[in-house]
């Protein structure tokens, strides 16, 4: 019987080549911390002791009830075969469905998947999202693999979760993660669609699609625009931003961010856009350091067309340690890579006095005790990185309702604009602009709305974190926590409990 872990990745019949591994970022840090599976459950536990609920409930939260492994073949393009390994984990259903990404790395395993899926509880229950959380991820590297190969994998590890019942409008709805995109989440639609032909929503089986194939606009920037609004949350709140000695604000903020995939190049965007000065850049083959600041399109151009930042206008830092650039001096800083970059190794030299967790996990307990005592701020994973769940609720909804937002209403708001421009002219004698006539009237698109909506969801999550953190004089991470905790023990206490021992 093989054995679950990290040995499992893409084991090969033949030697082939797509699944070579390749340089990404990775942490340097001292082999005794926790696993990421740990280092949630002690967060968890800090918060579940400051939680009023039932012992059984706590403890039913800390396990995930459902996990599945699949293995099977995929012959790729040189004739070659090679087995691959995949996962599904569902923490709760206390809200159905369970929703959660699925990524494609060589480093997926078990501990990773079941630790993603319980975050993904938490996440959703903070936003107020009506889903439980689930996970999913597949051992294979998607740098080296043909698209032809890819998908293969792909739809057979969709068959694999249709066959199981892990995927489904009313079951589980995976989305993107690190590895995937709107293409492959196009071939699990359509794979399940082969299963359920008869199903009138079988669109909404999965998020993150292309817009032609039922996705919705906005959700490709939605996590880095959800880490936006939440920095920006937290340094307009008064007590924050004295406590940090800083300007209200986020404009003028030097900001260092780690990890430029889709979410820290989004975010690193409208944090650009919105006044802050992004000093420093860094990926898993260095980083580029300009104290001056940078211009976000322009390096991330060039990072496009070289796949380094090395020759880029500033300072290179050759990749020696991957996590070097967490400690280059700033006022924000947006880990946006992968978990455990921060440690309890390197926390001490870490000087910036807010960090926006844009990753999942990026910090153990140890250094977040240390970040949390050299008097930093750290909003955390679970509330900061809820950008992208919100918007796939949104485009979940949008799947179940058959129709776009905006589609029934943009024109009608159009006209009652109009005419209130048309009366206030009228009264005042004096002519509207075409500029400003343009800019009052135009109805709401659905890009419009699914930015407005995350706005207010991510808003009213800050608010609701920073006060409890407030109230209970305890750290945002803990206070996210237990907010959430009472969220989904509620919810599983209030709905009976037929076939259970609680």
């Amino acid at each position: 019987m093989q054995r679950l872990g990290r040995s499992l990745v893409a084991q090969p019949l033949r030697t082939c080549r797509p699944w070579a591994t390749t340089a990404r970022l990775s942490s340097t840090g001292p082999e005794d911390e926790p696993r990421f599976l740990e280092c949630f459950k002690s967060y968890y536990d800090n918060a579940a002791a400051l939680s009023h609920h039932p012992a059984g409930v706590l403890q039913d939260l800390r396990s995930c009830r459902s996990i599945l492994r699949v293995e099977f073949p995929v012959k790729v393009e040189t004739g070659d075969w090679m087995q691959v390994v995949g996962y599904r984990a569902q923490h709760s259903t206390h809200r159905v469905p369970c929703k959660g990404g699925i990524r494609f790395s060589t480093e997926v395993d078990l501990q990773e998947v079941m630790a993603l899926a319980s975050l993904m509880t938490f996440k959703c229950a903070i936003a107020d999202v009506p889903f439980g959380g689930a996970k999913g991820g597949v051992a294979i590297n998607p740098k080296t693999a043909s698209v032809e190969t890819l998908e293969r994998v792909t739809r057979n590890y969709t068959m694999a979760l249709c066959q199981k019942n892990f995927i489904g409008p009313g079951v589980d709805v995976p989305a993107p993660d690190m590895g995937t995109g709107a293409r492959e989440m196009a071939w699990i639609k359509d794979t399940y669609e082969q299963f359920n032909s008869q199903n009138v929503d079988s669109a909404a089986c999965v998020t993150g699609k292309p817009v032609h194939a039922g996705g919705i606009r906005g959700r490709e920037e939605a996590t880095g625009l959800g880490v936006y609004i939440g920095i920006r949350e937290f340094l307009n709140k008064q007590s924050i931003y004295e406590s940090l000695n800083l300007n209200p604000g986020i404009k003028g903020k030097t900001v260092v961010i780690q990890g430029f995939g889709n979410v820290g190049y989004w975010a690193a965007k409208f944090l650009h856009e919105n006044g802050a000065k992004i000093i420093g850049v860094g990926e898993w083959n260095g980083s580029i350091i300009n104290e001056n600041g940078m211009d976000v399109a322009d390096l991330y151009r060039y990072w496009q067309k070289h796949g380094t930042f090395e020759g880029f206008n500033g300072k290179f830092l050759k990749a020696k340690d991957a996590t070097q650039v967490l400690e280059v001096p700033c006022d924000v800083l947006i880990p946006a890579a992968l978990e455990k970059q921060i440690h309890y190794e390197n926390a001490p030299r870490i000087s910036a006095k807010l960090i926006g967790e844009a990753a999942n996990g990026p910090t153990t307990p140890r250094a977040h005790a240390m970040l949390i005592q050299q008097g930093s701020v750290v909003i955390p994973d679970m509330l900061l990185n809820v950008g992208g769940v919100c918007v796939s609720y949104f485009e979940w909804l949008k799947n179940l309702a058959h129709v776009r937002f905006g589609r029934l209403n943009k024109k009608w708001e159009e006209q009652g604009k109009r005419a209130l421009l048309d009366l206030i002219e009228r009264n005042s004698n004096e002519p509207v602009s075409d500029d400003i006539r343009a800019r009052v009237v135009r109805g709401p698109g659905e890009k419009d709305i699914v930015y407005s909506g995350l706005d207010d969801t991510m808003s009213e999550a800050c608010a609701s974190t920073i006060a409890t953190a407030e109230e209970k004089g305890i750290d945002h991470r803990t206070a996210a926590m237990l907010l959430a905790i009472d969220k989904v023990a509620t919810a599983a206490v209030v709905s009976g409990k037929m076939f259970s021992n609680i």
